[in-house]
């Protein structure tokens, strides 16, 4: 696995890590790592800080977690631009469609142990309208915020799938604004209904 800047998508963030750890040869490796919450913006204040401590070898700063907000990203946006001397950032995350345009133009992205059976969440997404979104709606009226967020994921990853939506960096921050709903306690059922009736503004006609 290449220490180069880059955007890693994969569900098993702690084994990517380790990874990355195992091809260090004179590198150094600084790592910032959230598991299960989303990167907050202290998180990328330090990385930042980190970015700018010099150092003679190169440093491989790891940025790791389940999201990286909008906020996150434009914070983080002018140091990978124009990253110090000898800096290489890699961010790890499971969803691709979090990642915003302005990143995405900035650092290749890499999708590693990317799932090949298809995700059936008994939703048609190409064909959504308001009674089927609906009916999803109320089965997941009982979903609690955990189950709700692996959901979001999936739904993302059909969006980017379908080719029905405008995928801007609008769509792409629905999905981002879900994730940060849920974490500060939103009702799943309300941040889902949200959800699909945004993106049903960006379905294509």
């Amino acid at each position: 696995m290449q220490l180069i800047s880059q955007v890693l998508i994969t569900n098993d963030i702690e084994g990517t890590i380790a990874a990355l750890e195992s091809a260090v040869t004179t590198e150094r490796i600084v790592k910032i790592v959230e598991g299960e919450k989303a990167f907050s913006v202290d998180d990328a204040k330090l990385a930042i800080e980190k970015a700018y401590m010099a150092s003679e070898e190169t440093t491989i700063i790891l940025l790791a977690a389940k999201m990286f907000t909008t906020i996150v990203q434009n914070k983080l946006l002018k140091v990978i631009e124009e990253p110090p001397p000898k800096k290489e950032f890699i961010l790890i995350t499971p969803a691709k469609a979090t990642i915003l345009p302005t990143i995405r133009s900035r650092l290749p992205i890499v999708v590693l142990n990317e799932e090949k059976t298809e995700i059936d969440l008994g939703l048609d997404l190409p064909q959504l309208n308001l009674a089927t979104a609906y009916a999803f709606i109320q089965h997941h009226k009982r979903t609690d915020a955990k189950a709700m967020k692996h959901l979001i994921e999936n739904i993302s990853k059909l969006v980017l799938r379908s080719g029905q939506y405008d995928l801007d960096e609008k769509t792409l921050v629905l999905f981002s604004n879900a994730f940060i709903a849920l974490d500060v306690g939103s009702p799943p059922q309300f941040v889902l209904t949200t959800l699909l009736l945004k993106l049903l503004a960006r379905k294509k006609r």
